[in-house]
């Protein structure tokens, strides 16, 4: 894993999808329900290649593997009808260790935003209905960014808004692109796989990896604990 960076962490910005909800899987069946509508097959299948993109990229890489004239508006409005029906029938759980970590966050000063490839709309009605909004202070969005993970943008974005340096700003992160944006950023990135396990490559780079978001806490308390 990553060597740990001198100093404090100051503040602690989270993804959202497959960190702080156990959403991905319900991407998964959307896309693969509406794939088979428009004849297009398991489209949810490609959803490990396309973790971390905001919608611009994620269009580009559907033309790339389905062709120029893949109908990605109507396909995003379907996935939406899906997901919005599944979450009503089923609900969209918090993953294990959320509301405990934003409590530890608040009750210890930390600064906290969302920083997610999913567009405003979509986001902001996640976090309301799960309860969360509040905890944070800061959110940037998909829709507000120009380059997608793995470019680094939205984190140093993220971390312009909070007003702190990304040094002593540590991502919470399950995806591959999400670890490197982060890293590339020059932030303490931290793995709780969802989906994708780590690799080689990501178990160098991450600051560290956890098993669920229980565990990150134990890392800020270890911070605490040295002068």
């Amino acid at each position: 894993m990553g060597a740990g960076r001198p100093g404090k962490t100051e503040a602690l910005v989270f993804d959202m999808d497959g960190l702080l909800f156990d959403s991905e899987r319900v991407v998964q069946r959307t896309w693969n329900m509406a794939g088979e509508e428009l004849g297009a097959g398991q489209v949810g299948e490609q959803i490990v290649h396309t973790l971390g993109m905001n919608l611009k990229s994620r269009t580009e890489f559907f033309r790339r593997v389905y062709g120029p004239d893949f109908p990605m508006d109507i396909f995003s409005e379907k996935t939406r009808k899906y997901y919005r029906q599944i979450e009503e029938a089923e609900g969209v759980p918090l993953k294990p260790g959320v509301r405990e970590i934003l409590q530890y966050g608040k009750q210890n000063g930390y600064k906290m935003a969302v920083a997610t490839s999913s567009r405003r709309e979509h986001s902001t009605y996640m976090l309301k209905k799960g309860g969360i909004y509040t905890f944070f202070d800061e959110f940037m969005f998909g829709d507000m960014v120009e380059n997608a993970k793995p470019d680094p943008e939205i984190y140093l974005k993220a971390c312009r808004m909070l007003g702190t340096a990304p040094e002593r700003s540590m991502a919470l992160e399950d995806s591959p692109n999400g670890i490197r944006s982060a890293t590339a950023a020059g932030m303490r990135a931290v793995m709780v796989p969802d989906l994708v396990q780590p690799d080689g490559e990501l178990e160098k780079i991450a600051f560290r990896i956890c098993k669920d978001l229980r565990e990150v806490i134990e890392i800020l308390e270890e911070q605490r604990a040295y002068p």
